[in-house]
Order: C-alpha cells, then structure tokens, then sequence
C-alpha cells in the first residue's frame, strides 16, 4: 500500500508543479546529478525529465558497476581465464571488453572456462563442486555487493577459489563529482541501495567541503521526483544539507554490521573509477592477513590504472560523467548497440546508454547546454 502512493500520477503531478514553483523563482540553470543506475531507469522508463522545467537537468553520473570497473580488471581475468583457470562472474560483467577487444564472453567461445554465477555463494558453491580446479571470482560493484564477499571472507574460503577484487566505495566518487569544476553540478541525488550500507554519514565530510546540497532518494518515480523538490528548496532557501528523501530505508548510521565485516577484511585505498580517474579511499583491497585469496598476489598480476581502452570513437567516458548524452556518441545505436555492445555503457543493464536504447531515446533531451 505504501508503494502505490510512490507511482501515483496525482501526487506526481502536485509534486511537479512544485517542481516549477521553485524553479521559477529560482531562475538560475541548475544541474543535478544521479549516480545510480537504477535511477536512471526510473527517470528514463517514466519519462521524468519531460516534466521538469527548463532551468533544471538531471544527469546521469558514475552509478553503473560494469561501467566503472578498470579494463585491467577484465584483462586479468582474461588472461587468467586463457591459462587455464575457471572465472566465476556475473552476467553483464562477462560481456565488458578489455583492451584487445574481446570480452570473457568472447574468450569462453574460443575454450576458455567462463561461468555465470549470481553471488559469491555461487561461487563458493562451483569452488567446492571441483577441488582440483582453480576458480577466480571477479567481484564488482559497490557498498551491496561487497559486504556478502567480506563475510564468506571472514568465514573462510575453498582453497582453490581467490578474487579479483573491483568494489568501488560510493562516498568519494560522489564526493570527486561535487568537487569537479568540469562537471559544474549544483547538488547530488545519492544512491539508495549502498547508501542503506553506507548510511549517510560518510558523506558529511563532502558535503562540508562544498556546502551543495545531497539528497538521498528510492527507486519510484515520486522518490525522484520529490528528491529533485528537495534539492530546489535547498537552493531557494540558501540551506544546503544532507537530507533524506529514502527513510523508508536510508539512515544516519546505515547497517553497522555490513560495516563491521567490511573492516574486518578491507581496507580502502585509491581506487580507479572507469572514465571518472583514480579516486582516494574508493577502493576495497583484501587486508594483508587475506592477501592469500588475493587473484592479483596469487599469480602476480599487474595493473596500469592509467588505461581506460574505450572504443575508438567512443564517448563511453564522458556518458559516464555525464560530460554527453548517448545520442551525442557517434557509435550510438549504429555500431553500438543492446545487442552487439562496443562500450561497458551500452554492456550492462545499469549503463546509461543500454537505458536509454531501450527505452528508444534517439535525440537530446539535455535541458542546459554546458
């Protein structure tokens, strides 16, 4: 019952009109950036930036896994999967290409022994089934996905399954795009799912390095739609803050036990963002006392964070700063498409460009151009 109010058309419609109120008054061009799949989806599917006025965008910032996670990553593991080794990963993950082009998708048609697991209970599971192979889990994601790994961690692994580690801590990147000159953005809809591990505390300290407002905001598309309200008061009134839209299942605190199994087994170091840079504190690495389930350790693998590899011709980097549209990317539903992917934006199901195909945007819809 309480979900229906959150897709109902009247409220929606009051909210709007809101919407226009302030942004009237205002007058100033205002960006505001998502950074969560998810939300673009929701905006995309229910068309919510055909109802804002003019003078406000909403664009779509680093909130997809796939996108974000190094080429290094999918080249190891590639190279991994060609020695021998059986790669556990999920499903939009196996269809990223590295720097030669070719995807794990790719390298399991030509022998190699790809396969699609959900969880690192899957994983786990596949590891145990067949003790005398060697199995690599390739973990991505954010603050949701991390924590099940640390707790298998804490618990203990099969002896013949290590990880490649690519969890990406949201808070920084959040805090490096309110902290861009390039970008420009005048306040942040934060992430719902990983902000309920998070909490919103952790993003206090960007807040206070900036003072432009953070809203933290669900999945419907009145949750949109009031967080973009929320922002606009924010600025109408000259009261920057944290505020949250998502109590139904955001807090200050956030979940203290994911928390604590993260620490356990992670430490937080720089970490490279796909298309964004190399972001202090944004990257989980296994703690030295489990360096052993390491895939990096284990076989002496390198990395060089300075290598993004798009397509040539690709503007895969900028779609996931929120730099360009889609249909500005020349690729764009011509060579690049939902079916035959050439870009991790166009790869996962979180990908601002796999939304926008389909859900068959083929021109602008950018309110401010800058």
């Amino acid at each position: 019952m309480v979900l229906e109010s959150y897709n109902n058309r009247e409220i929606a419609k009051k909210i709007t009109q809101k919407i226009h109120e302030y942004a009237d008054f205002i007058e100033e061009d205002l960006i505001f950036m998502h950074v969560c799949g998810s939300h673009e989806w929701t905006i995309s599917h229910n068309g919510v930036r055909s109802l804002l006025p003019s003078n406000v965008d909403i664009r779509p910032g680093p909130g997809c896994p796939v996108c974000i996670t190094p080429v290094d990553d999918i080249d190891n593991a590639i190279k991994l999967a060609q020695e021998g080794k059986t790669i556990l990963v999920y499903g939009d993950m196996s269809r990223s290409k590295g720097s030669k082009g070719q995807s794990l998708l790719d390298v399991r048609a030509l022998g190699c022994n790809i396969k699609i697991v959900y969880s690192i209970q899957d994983a786990i599971l596949n590891a145990k089934r067949d003790p005398t192979k060697e199995f690599i889990f390739f973990g991505v994601g954010f603050d949701t996905t991390s924590p099940p790994t640390a707790f298998e961690v804490l618990n203990g692994l099969p002896k013949n399954l290590s990880l490649i580690i690519s969890y990406r801590y949201m808070p920084p990147i959040v805090g490096s795009v309110l902290k861009s000159s390039v970008l420009g953005i005048d306040g942040v809809i934060n992430p719902g799912h990983s902000s309920t591990i998070t909490g919103m505390m952790p993003y206090y300290q960007y807040f206070l390095e900036t003072r432009k407002p953070q809203v933290f905001c669900g999945f419907e598309p009145v949750d949109l739609l009031l967080g973009i309200l929320m922002l606009l008061r924010q600025i109408k009134d000259n009261s920057p803050r944290l505020e949250n839209e998502y109590q139904r299942s955001v807090t200050w605190e956030g979940n203290k036990i994911a928390q604590e199994k993260l620490e356990k087994v992670f430490d937080l170091d720089n970490g490279h963002v796909r298309g964004v840079a190399t972001i202090p504190k944004s990257g989980f690495t296994l703690k030295e006392k489990y360096k052993d389930y390491d895939s990096y350790v284990r076989y002496g693998l390198s990395k060089n964070n300075a290598n993004e590899n798009f397509v040539v011709g690709a503007r895969c980097g900028e779609v996931i700063l929120g730099l360009c549209e889609p249909v500005e990317c020349p690729l764009y539903m011509k060579e690049c498409t939902s079916q035959k992917p050439k870009g991790p934006t166009m790869v996962s199901l979180e990908g601002t460009c796999r939304i926008w195909a389909e859900h068959s945007i083929i021109s602008s819809i950018k309110k401010i151009k800058k």
